[in-house]
């Protein structure tokens, strides 16, 4: 199935084209107007599924530790060390208490290692569509997801054909992508699949980037990764009663080298089981004191997830790397506008 012509490869990091080139090129007026359509059509969707969109905060006190060697940047708040959003998931949790299925297009601030600055999917400023639903399993979070993921997709192919065109992709082929159920897989079995392939994957980690992309090579369609192992996930991934050692999360990897899309949980939420796993990271509780305080009294069951904005516009694109799909990229390690 071939969906796209070849385009030019990625500039190296520090050749990143100026503000001027870029936002006269053609081809980001596409992506542009690609992911304006993908946004409206998550929005429709997320709507009728009965979800409220907020506005969640841009910093504040603490916020999501689990970044894969990522940095925080922070802020001096009237004399009081606050952070930039790495993610909203925290206030994603906390929002449930007002309405029971939530969404928000949410900018993130993440200071990536400088080596991400060569994988093609990695920007140190993004927006992600984030979503939370109370009472969900993470089998419900990864349906809305699928969902999600081809109705936006569908919108695009239904209202961006020139778009499309312009960038050389085949909205057909797009459309049988997403219409098949995106398979599941264990973490164990991806794991174990790599290995086989050769690559030395780690068991009990994090899918490292470059085996991600190989085995998004590989793929002829999105499929989730499921069931990664405790220890490889933030404090807030709830760890399986029947599986001990096993979290209740996913990822949804794209095709076509794109890698990781989306990550997502059933969350943790009961107080005293968020403490432990705090301490089993090492993360100190008191730092999360509005977010305890909250438990203490409370937090509904959920479940939930965020979709990389840039990397799902990428993907859908063809475009050969994340920075193309914004208006204003920022990579580690260069200084841009």
């Amino acid at each position: 199935m071939t969906l796209q012509t070849a385009l030019p490869s990625a500039p190296e990091a520090a050749a990143l084209p100026s503000p001027l080139e870029h936002l006269r090129d053609p081809r980001t007026h596409a992506a542009l107007r690609i992911q304006q359509a993908l946004v409206a059509g998550a929005r429709s969707f997320l709507r009728s599924d009965g979800a409220v969109e907020m506005a969640h905060p841009v910093i504040g006190p603490v916020t999501d530790p689990g970044s894969r060697g990522a940095k925080q940047v922070d802020v001096d708040y009237y004399g009081h060390r606050y952070k930039l959003m790495t993610s909203a998931i925290l206030y994603k949790q906390a929002s449930l208490l007002a309405f029971d299925r939530i969404f928000l297009v949410a900018p993130n601030v993440r200071l990536e290692p400088v080596e991400t600055s060569s994988t093609h999917r990695h920007l140190t400023e993004f927006r992600q569509i984030d979503v939370e639903y109370a009472g969900a399993t993470r089998d419900d979070a990864m349906g809305v997801a699928e969902q999600l993921v081809r109705h936006a997709v569908t919108t695009v192919v239904d209202e961006c054909g020139d778009d499309l065109a312009v960038l050389g992709r085949d909205p057909d082929a797009l459309r049988r992508l997403v219409a098949r159920p995106f398979a599941r897989v264990p973490h164990g079995e991806v794991v174990d699949g790599l290995r086989r392939d050769g690559y030395p994957q780690a068991a009990g980690t994090e899918i490292e980037w470059e085996a991600e992309e190989r085995i998004s090579r590989q793929a002829d369609a999105p499929f989730f990764i499921v069931g990664y192992p405790k220890g490889s996930r933030g404090f807030y991934d709830k760890e399986s009663a029947t599986e001990p050692g096993t979290l209740l999360n996913f990822d949804l990897i794209a095709p076509e080298g794109c890698g990781e899309l989306c990550s997502g949980s059933e969350r943790e939420y009961d107080y005293a089981a968020l403490v432990t796993r705090m301490r089993e990271t090492g993360e100190n509780p008191s730092k999360y004191a509005w977010y305890l305080d909250v438990a203490r009294h409370g937090i509904p069951s959920s479940a939930g997830f965020g979709i990389g904005l840039e990397r799902l516009t990428r993907w859908v694109t063809g475009l050969d790397s994340v920075w193309r799909a914004t208006a204003f990229p920022k990579i580690a390690g260069v200084v841009s506008p």
